[in-house]
């Protein structure tokens, strides 16, 4: 568990794979030999996952308080 997140560079894809899922953009990176991201993409799909998670909580609170 002492390495999970330990580096700069995951957090860094995690962070972005976060805010990806959250801003209603199209997703800035994808998978190619030149992305950074690419040695932690674990750490970048987790992000988008919780991003998606967060969502969904976004979209109860909301359900709950104006519906």
């Amino acid at each position: 568990m002492r390495s999970l997140l330990s580096s700069p560079e995951e957090r860094h894809a995690f962070v972005i794979g976060l805010c990806e899922v959250l801003c209603p953009w199209p997703a800035r990176y994808s998978v190619n030999s030149r992305n950074s991201i690419n040695s932690e993409y674990h750490y970048y799909v987790s992000g988008r996952a919780l991003g998606v998670i967060a969502w969904l909580i976004i979209a109860k609170i909301i359900q709950e308080v104006f519906f």
